[in-house]
């Protein structure tokens, strides 16, 4: 787990950085350039996420909805989502169970 408590890079403009879990939840705080985009994709695990700073545009199995700083948003476990950044952008993402794929 070497990789945790320190950024990384994740897609092009997109930066996080995983802090050490509990026993079945963990966050990672990840930070956006303006039209940097979160790829769609998918995972077991449900999501919440917190917007620190900014807004972004998520798809959520197809329907878009923007946050701003300070409000949130539940991802169900296997939805499709993505976002992009509106603006640069903060968010605070808290996932159960452990993200075994993060944690390398």
């Amino acid at each position: 787990m070497s990789n945790l408590n320190e950024w990384e890079n994740a897609e092009p403009g997109v930066k996080r950085k995983i802090f050490p879990p509990g026993e079945s939840v963990m966050m990672m705080e990840v930070h956006f350039e303006q039209g940097a985009k979160g790829y769609l994709h998918r995972h077991v695990h449900e999501q919440l996420s917190y917007c620190l700073e900014g807004r972004l545009e998520f798809t959520i199995n197809g329907e878009k909805t923007t946050v701003s700083a300070g409000e949130t948003l539940f991802i169900p476990s296997m939805a499709e989502h993505g976002c992009e950044a509106l603006e640069p952008s903060k968010l605070l993402d808290t996932f159960t169970p452990l993200r075994e794929d993060l944690l390398k």
